[in-house]
């Protein structure tokens, strides 16, 4: 599942490079940092990037998930603070469910 979660990505980054003048270096997508002071998106950004991922998440895979929950943005580690990072939250999201109905 991690690298269909990490294609949902990958084409939502690839989406928003269309409409950016300054285009996001999408060679290293793992370590990409998405917010923060590093990051290649502010804040209302980023909110529009989730959007695109939440929805491509429930269209492509049956997930439904809501990336900007007070749970991931009062994690220790941000989700946003790189792809690898946001997927990791995903996964760990989309597993818990499991866990409690086994």
């Amino acid at each position: 599942m991690r690298d269909q979660i990490f294609a949902i990505i990958q084409g939502a980054l690839t989406e928003v490079n269309a409409t950016r003048k300054e285009k996001i270096d999408l060679t290293n997508i793992d370590r990409l940092a998405l917010y923060g002071t590093t990051g290649v998106f502010d804040s209302m950004q980023l909110v529009s990037f989730l959007a695109a991922v939440e929805e491509g998440l429930d269209d492509e895979l049956g997930i439904e998930i809501t990336l900007t929950s007070e749970k991931a943005v009062s994690q220790t580690i941000s989700p946003f603070s790189s792809v690898q990072c946001l997927i990791d939250f995903i996964l760990a999201e989309t597993q818990e469910p499991l866990m409690a109905s086994a």
